[in-house]
């Protein structure tokens, strides 16, 4: 079937102008840190230009047939690209089978749009193939010999495709390449501040920030406060994250959707709930309404702050686009509930696991769920994960989750599985604690199993734990329960014998 794609309004704002006649105070922090986080989204594409909506429409004086007439080269643009797409795709693995494509196809294409939509919108719909829209880019910017002058959104897409790919060196080639041509624009800027920060070196980015303030020839937009907001933000400098925004207000610069969601974002990962709330709520009340990303993060803010009500009411707003896309958020709704005192937590995160595949597997996930069910005495659930677990070689290094493995036994009376998870946990290589055998050997005891108790002792010496006083007296009041005085009195000779002293509630015989 013949694809037909529409060339995002997103690569449209990128051909648009992005200056603002003020310029803007000064605004430079010294960052201590470096950030390591990804940067989830191209920042100088994730915003509309505020002069426009969309690529510039055509004047209402133009005739209805000129109109049609872009139509048409719109979708021949759009079937051209997409023919190129399917081609390169098919050849990823062949250098020079890719060199053959885009000199029969590109070339001319090229040409044709030589202010770089064609270029753009290509390495956009590229994304998932990072190495070969480099390819391509490095293609194209070997063209400029043939007589095709590179645009300025051109290097700033190849500056981005760098960035995704690791290769800061070459973004900043790029970047240095360009102002050599001469080819200055905001998103050049821009694109080398997100490339910087898209790998880390935040301070890098701001020190291009400091460049383009410098520049006569170009100011920062929206955009690039957006920049800034997400990597103070991603730091948890909330004070400059908020100081950038008042810059936002006092240059008379448009705050858009992007600026909101970087704020809320900003706060979520500061764990700072009601400043959070409040965005939220201006983004309600105001012209700028939450999208789909704003409603991500309040989900994610929502389910770290344990605000379950909340959280379960955004999650029916996106739960189609949660459930099929974004699977970190299911895994965080599942740890909210695991956290909680909800009296229906288990059903409500069984029915969230249902939705997360089974190759989409993580181990923190399955001990999580472990330790769930054993604080609910739910042991058949909690042997189901236990297994899991074995099957993909986890394991379990904490103290605490083996003692909640262990409590749910005792309450449960079930001797034997508990038996049978302590030799699985020695041969598996989990964490080896001696209240594992001191708790087989309280229900050895309970069910006057004593020679099966005193067993116990032998697999303690296997593992280098030595007795303690409570390894004694655990046998004493076994042996005293049943009737065994003999051994109970031979105990308490070796307790004294090793200086535990004669338990207080002993009376003599």
């Amino acid at each position: 079937m013949r694809r037909v794609w529409k060339i995002s309004d997103a690569v449209k704002a990128e051909f648009l102008l992005q200056r603002c006649s003020v310029k803007p105070k000064t605004l430079i922090y010294p960052l201590s840190k470096s950030s390591n986080h990804r940067f989830i989204r191209e920042i100088y594409a994730q915003t509309r230009c505020f002069c426009s909506d969309s690529f510039p429409k055509t004047s209402s004086l133009v005739t209805e047939k000129a109109v049609s007439s872009d139509s048409i080269a719109e979708e021949d643009l759009n079937e051209k690209i997409s023919k190129l797409i399917d081609d390169l795709v098919q050849n990823v693995e062949d250098s020079e089978k890719i060199a053959g494509i885009l000199e029969a196809i590109a070339a001319s294409l090229f040409w044709r749009y030589s202010n770089g939509i064609a270029l753009v919108e290509l390495l956009k719909r590229l994304s998932s193939h990072p190495q070969l829209a480099l390819e391509v880019f490095n293609w194209r910017r070997k063209q400029v010999d043939a007589g095709i002058p590179m645009a300025s959104e051109e290097y700033a897409k190849g500056i981005t495709v760098a960035a995704r790919v690791k290769k800061i060196d070459v973004a900043v080639e790029l970047f240095t390449e360009a102002l050599n041509k001469g080819i200055k624009s905001t998103s050049i800027y821009n694109a080398l501040m997100a490339a910087y920060m898209y790998n880390g070196f935040a301070e890098k980015s701001q020190s291009v920030f400091r460049d383009l303030k410098r520049d006569t020839n170009c100011s920062p937009t929206i955009v690039t406060y957006n920049i800034l907001i997400s990597i103070f933000g991603r730091l948890m400098l909330v004070d400059h994250m908020e100081a950038t925004f008042r810059e936002i207000n006092e240059l008379n610069l448009s705050p858009n959707l992007s600026t909101y969601n970087h704020l809320i974002a900003g706060y979520v990962t500061a764990w700072m709930w009601d400043d959070m709330e409040k965005t939220f709520r201006t983004m309600e009340a105001g012209p700028i309404n939450p999208d789909i990303n704003t409603h991500l993060l309040m989900l994610r803010g929502y389910a770290h702050s344990g605000n379950l009500e909340r959280m379960e009411k955004i999650y029916e707003l996106v739960k189609h686009h949660v459930d099929e896309k974004v699977m970190p958020l299911l895994r965080v709704m599942i740890c909210a509930y695991c956290k909680s005192s909800d009296v229906d937590r288990v059903r409500k995160i069984e029915a969230l696991i249902r939705l997360i595949p089974e190759e989409d597997y993580r181990p923190w996930l399955n001990v999580l769920l472990i330790r769930l069910y054993a604080e609910e005495d739910l042991v058949d659930g909690m042997e189901d994960s236990i297994n899991e677990a074995f099957e993909h070689k986890t394991s379990v290094t904490t103290v605490g989750v083996m003692r909640s493995i262990i409590a749910s036994y005792f309450r449960c009376n079930a001797v034997d599985r508990l038996t049978k998870f302590v030799k699985q946990a020695e041969s598996a290589g989990w964490r080896i604690c001696r209240s594992l055998y001191h708790c087989k050997m309280v229900m050895y005891g309970s069910h006057n199993r004593l020679d099966e108790m005193e067993n116990v002792l032998g697999e303690m010496e296997s593992f280098n734990l030595d007795r303690t006083k409570r390894t004694f007296l655990i046998m004493y009041k076994a042996y005293s329960t049943c009737g065994k005085r003999y051994k109970a009195d031979q105990l308490l000779g070796i307790m004294c014998k090793h200086g535990y002293g004669i338990p207080l509630n002993v009376c003599p015989s």
